[in-house]
């Protein structure tokens, strides 16, 4: 049986997609901008409104691209001195992914970043950094263990409509950033050939990072979206679960008292003048003097 929430808050949509992974993005990026404004990072535009947003110390640079030259929508890199020596690490999220998934990784940025790890380096073997680690929370969501081909560590999940892939070996690190030849490979849709939207990730990338990515995704809660706006092709696939009027809650103790006073007959006061009815019989005759 298809999850349904049972909190209703102010929800901006009329149905539940579910499984979370076939939801596609929202209209506005602004929920994955938020971590790092309220952080008081820097907001600029540029003349096609583009966003970019910077770290305070101008060593981590994350690109909202509506104008890009391609579908990479979200690019976010890193930098060990400044923005004019190479990426030590970068993430890429195209035009399709859930927002929320960009926004969980953005919150964790905003973390790691205040706490100086963001450009901690992933170490297998480590009790904190071991990349495996990002792939834990698919697992315990029943994601599955797959080799689909020589050198690449993959899960997929339940439904076989998305994948996590890990590639092991040697790779191009200019090829990382701006293909999706990346260390990470996270997608849905029908193939990871032509996959409805997908995420990479370099080698460098911080593993709490990752993980907070991979815990968005794996939660079993539905994302609420607007049935207008949810594409043909997801909803060929995915569970359209309507959204409901928010429930009624029950009454307290007090309110139950206060109603329950509300309903007492109140005394009526002694009448001042004689009531007549229709059952009422004349007055008789008086005796004649």
């Amino acid at each position: 049986m298809s999850p349904r929430p049972d909190l209703h808050r102010d929800i901006d949509g009329d149905v539940y997609v579910f499984p979370r992974h076939l939801a596609g993005s929202t209209p506005t990026g602004d929920p994955a901008l938020a971590p790092l404004l309220d952080r008081g990072w820097d907001l600029q535009y540029d003349e096609d409104d583009n966003v970019y947003v910077n770290a305070p110390d101008g060593r981590v640079r994350l690109g909202y691209l509506p104008e890009g030259e391609d579908d990479g929508l979200w690019r976010i890199n890193a930098y060990k001195a400044t923005p004019f020596d190479p990426p030590v690490w970068g993430v890429c999220f195209n035009d399709r992914v859930p927002t929320e998934f960009v926004a969980a990784f953005t919150t964790s940025l905003a973390t790691t970043y205040q706490a100086g790890a963001y450009l901690a380096r992933p170490v297998a073997g480590s009790a904190e950094r071991d990349p495996f680690h990002a792939v834990v929370p698919l697992l315990q969501q029943g994601w599955k263990i797959d080799r689909p081909r020589w050198g690449v560590f993959a899960v997929n999940a339940p439904d076989g409509l998305g994948g996590l892939e890990y590639t092991t070996g040697y790779l191009n690190p200019a090829a990382e950033l701006s293909t999706r030849d990346a260390r990470w490979h996270l997608w849905a849709g029908k193939s990871i050939d032509r996959p409805y939207w997908y995420a990479t990730a370099s080698t460098d990338t911080p593993v709490a990072l990752l993980t907070a990515l991979t815990r968005c995704v794996a939660d079993p809660a539905p994302l609420p979206r607007w049935r207008a706006e949810t594409s043909s092709y997801m909803k060929g696939i995915a569970q359209l679960i309507p959204v409901l009027p928010p429930r009624p809650t029950a009454p307290t103790p007090l309110e139950v008292r206060r109603a329950a006073a509300s309903r007492r007959p109140t005394a009526l006061p002694a009448p001042s003048i004689t009531r007549w009815s229709t059952s009422s019989r004349p007055a008789l005759p008086g005796p004649s003097r």
